[in-house]
């Protein structure tokens, strides 16, 4: 990321996870404010053309995107959400 500010560079440093074998991926979901993206849905169309993209190009898409799932809790429930799709590096 040789182009970016500092500053940007921070904001996917802060929400960069890493595996134990050094690899790095990030989560949508925190990408979505740090892209800018006023709200998921608007992002997950984005990510959706990636993956056709990412296909279209004879890459698998299983391999680059992984979707997972979180339980998080809306006022006296919880719900299952899509969260992360891991983008690999």
């Amino acid at each position: 990321m040789p182009n970016l500010k500092a500053k940007e560079y921070n904001k996917f440093e802060d929400i960069k996870y890493v595996r134990e074998d050094g690899s790095e991926y990030w989560g949508a979901r925190e990408l979505t404010a740090v892209l800018d993206y006023s709200q998921w849905r608007n992002f997950q169309k984005a990510i959706d053309r990636a993956m056709i993209a990412c296909e279209n190009s004879g890459h698998e898409i299983e391999y680059d995107f992984a979707e997972v799932s979180k339980i998080v809790e809306a006022c006296a429930t919880s719900k299952s959400i899509k969260y992360i799709l891991r983008f690999k590096i």
